[in-house]
């Protein structure tokens, strides 16, 4: 049951999922330390110290029923949290207990955690990805041929289509899929360095057997199943870690507040909705609106990662020597946050493009208004190929057009430009040959073709290594 007199994260009540929540939980990290525990006791076994079956056996019985309880009080003494749990686990493990931790300082298992955190948190991230991924080739695909009015500095431009504007919105996410995709491929755990990163107390437990000491980073890092671990370090892996990874989420923020903008807009122009459920409000006052409430959510924690995503850039530059504690505080809230707030940001675009709804009658209205603009330099070249003047026919276009935008723009009349051209003599222009200037598909280049292959070249592969994707749903949390 909730306190309702403290303060309680957002992101815990409202944006993260709870498969996001669980990784950078207490469980999670103490599961994870004594996991580490064991990898190292079992690497020094296997390198001759003199640890016993049984007391790994003892360790192994008690790696998940965590006795938190012991932890606490031992941590109001100590003010330390690994040796803390040090002690808590000793007391459930009193045969191994002198060999917990042997050599080790605290940045092994806490280091180790973050970067096994951090890297299940991007296989999360990047299995929703995908999941937009899918539904925005569904959107795409089924929307790629119906013309729409395009937009450069938002004034309109030549028309491009619905599904290939979604492709744009797929290529943005595909960059973050691939620089997280960059990250996993080599990602490496810290493996156990010491208090200054020089083994200096493995050097000492193996009677300074540089072999011994060397081979005992790869052999934790196999039992923690990892290929690979940070050549050197000093106390701590380096803080640039954090920083790259990071980048990773700010990129993911950027892609999706683009994609909320252009969905706000959109809507704005009443082209396109997010979903609206059937007893949702849109405002207190006004019964009436449909307000893009997710677009919004999700634009506010990107502006949110945004601003978080400078934190661990302060950090990494801020360290001195081999390692300060500065880092801690600051890296531990920073880094889970972004998480979550990068978890919470795709559950929404998974849940937007699950049902982004499209008015074609709008799309296409607004595009017959800009259109005869447009189709201007079409009918020119007709009436040149019909033997007219282009000098002549690019004056009288210009003249036509200025007409029809100021009646446009100063008395809110319908654009008559093409009205205007079609009972210019000038131009000698049948009502048919009108209709097939004016048809919209004439305009849209190769988008259409665009969009298939990007998918089918781009998307599809991506897709291929994540069947999970047709199980993954997110709903929104009030």
């Amino acid at each position: 049951m909730s306190d309702n007199t403290i303060f309680q994260s957002p992101f815990s009540a409202r944006y993260a999922s709870k498969e996001m929540q669980h990784l950078f939980s207490n469980e999670k990290k103490f599961r994870t330390w004594r996991k580490l525990w064991i990898a190292l006791a079992e690497a020094e076994q296997e390198l001759g110290l003199d640890i016993t079956d049984e007391q790994i056996q003892e360790l192994k019985d008690h790696a998940d029923d965590i006795n938190y309880e012991e932890a606490k009080a031992r941590e109001a003494i100590v003010r330390h949290d690994v040796m803390s749990h040090v002690y808590a686990y000793g007391l459930q493990c009193p045969n191994a207990k002198g060999i917990i931790h042997l050599g080790a300082t605290s940045c092994y298992v806490g280091d180790n955690t973050d970067l096994i955190i951090m890297h299940e948190g991007l296989e999360l991230l990047q299995s929703k990805i995908a999941a937009v991924l899918a539904n925005l080739k569904k959107f795409a695909l089924e929307y790629k041929d119906m013309p729409c009015l395009a937009f450069t500095h938002f004034q309109p431009a030549q028309p491009t289509t619905v599904g290939k504007r979604a492709a744009l919105w797929a290529q943005d996410l595909m960059m973050d899929y691939d620089e997280i995709q960059h990250l996993l491929d080599n990602k490496k755990l810290l493996g156990q360095k010491g208090t200054t990163g020089t083994q200096a107390s493995f050097m000492e437990l193996f009677d300074n057997d540089e072999d011994k000491a060397r081979q005992i980073d790869g052999l934790i890092c196999k039992k923690m199943g990892y290929d690979d671990y940070f050549a050197v370090s000093g106390q701590t892996y380096s803080r640039k870690y954090d920083s790259q990874v990071m980048n990773v989420l700010l990129g993911i923020a950027q892609s999706a507040h683009k994609f909320s903008n252009d969905i706000r807009l959109l809507q704005h122009k009443k082209e396109m909705e997010e979903p609206f459920e059937k007893g949702q409000i849109g405002s207190s006052a006004m019964a009436y609106k449909r307000n893009p409430m997710r677009s919004e959510r999700m634009a506010a924690l990107a502006n949110y990662l945004i601003a978080d995503s400078i934190n661990p850039a302060i950090t990494a530059s801020t360290q001195w020597f081999e390692r300060t504690l500065d880092d801690s505080a600051n890296k531990r809230i920073a880094m889970a946050e972004a998480f979550l707030a990068a978890d919470g940001i795709l559950d929404l675009y998974l849940n937007i493009t699950d049902g982004l709804v499209v008015y074609p009658k709008v799309v296409e209205a607004d595009l017959r208004k800009e259109l005869p603009f447009m189709a201007t330099e079409n009918i020119m070249m007709d009436a040149v190929k019909a033997g007219g003047d282009r000098q002549e026919l690019h004056e009288a276009i210009r003249e036509h057009s200025m007409e029809a935008g100021r009646q446009v723009k100063m008395e809110g009349k319908e654009n008559d430009l093409l009205e205007r051209i079609k009972n210019d003599p000038r131009f000698n222009i049948t009502d048919e040959q009108l209709e097939t200037i004016l048809d919209p598909s004439r305009y849209v280049g190769r988008a259409p073709a665009q969009t298939e292959e990007f998918f089918a070249e781009y998307i599809d592969p991506i897709l291929a290594k994540h069947p999970e994707t047709k199980n993954i749903h997110a709903a929104i949390n009030v």
